[in-house]
């Protein structure tokens, strides 16, 4: 395990995440967020990890904005800005809720609280279903609702998934925290009128590699070699393709590497009850005496 690595994208992405939740949002495209946002991982030496989330209201995750998207965050919405950044493949993931409407600051808050105690908890040694009862704990003395079918979850080179996950509930079956593994905490909370579950909506806008395979089409071959090696097996969006290939004919090649099963893509997650969301998220990396958290400043 590269800990320099993952530090080095820690850093990166706690400045721009601190960055993005000073500034003022409102009558901006998502777009403009995460072509922004992304540049600013750029300018500071490392790689996208995956594309920027921009997540509004009731959409909990995976939403990244098309190609010139022309939805504009307003003074009432509430958007998740999931970003991430790596060195070497070494991943830093982390979350930020801006909100304008300040009947939402306590849900934002609880995100926030939540993820803080369940870091503070954590070393060599602690099972994940206690961090799970953690956040749980901590949500619902708010008065809110921890999402039950996301989780956080194990790093790895060029993986975001690496196949541990870290409840926001209790549950029944667990892992002990290691010290040679990274991993990314992220409670979402929702209010108490919601069903506290999410659901797959139609929009897929974000996408990744599943294999690697011909396709006995030529320019969907050339497309495939294109994101392995620019983004190897990581998440990446349309948006990213464009200097490449026109919008329409990507979109086309896009399918076929689907239907093909070359390229899968990640649904939007959506609250159930169409309550409002929010997130919090750090990476971390276990210790004997506690957590060293790669995407905290200073």
């Amino acid at each position: 395990m590269q800990i320099e690595d993952y530090i080095k994208a820690g850093k990166i992405v706690a400045e721009v995440r601190e960055n993005v939740r000073k500034k003022n949002w409102v009558g901006v495209t998502l777009e403009e967020i995460c072509e922004e946002v992304e540049g600013e991982i750029l300018k500071r030496g490392a790689k996208r990890a995956f594309p920027v989330n921009t997540s509004v209201n009731e959409v909990a995750a995976h939403y990244t904005a098309e190609p010139n998207d022309e939805k504009i965050v307003s003074d009432t919405d509430l958007v998740k800005i999931d970003l991430g950044a790596q060195v070497n493949g070494y991943i830093a993931d982390t979350a930020v809720t801006v909100c304008y409407d300040s009947q939402y600051d306590n849900l934002v808050q609880a995100a926030e609280d939540a993820l803080k105690n369940a870091v503070s908890m954590i070393k060599i040694g602690v099972k994940s279903s206690d961090v799970g009862r953690t956040i749980e704990k901590t949500v619902k003395q708010l008065g809110f609702k921890p999402i039950m079918n996301l989780s956080g979850h194990s790093l790895a080179q060029y993986t975001i998934h690496a196949g541990k996950s870290i409840p926001n509930i209790w549950s029944i079956g667990s892992f002990s925290f290691k010290g040679d593994q990274a991993y990314a905490c992220e409670p979402f909370v929702t209010t108490d009128e919601g069903s506290g579950v999410v659901q797959e909506g139609k929009i897929k806008n974000i996408f990744a590699l599943g294999s690697r395979k011909r396709t006995k089409n030529e320019e969907a071959d050339r497309l495939q070699e294109y994101i392995w090696t620019n983004f190897n097996m990581l998440p990446f969006a349309l948006r990213w393709l464009l200097k490449d290939w026109e919008e329409k004919q990507a979109r086309e090649l896009l399918e076929i590497l689907m239907k093909k099963k070359v390229v899968h893509a990640y649904p939007i997650l959506i609250e159930r009850n169409g309550q409002r969301v929010a997130q919090a998220e750090h990476t971390f990396i276990p210790t004997e005496n506690g957590a060293t958290v790669t995407t905290i400043l200073g």
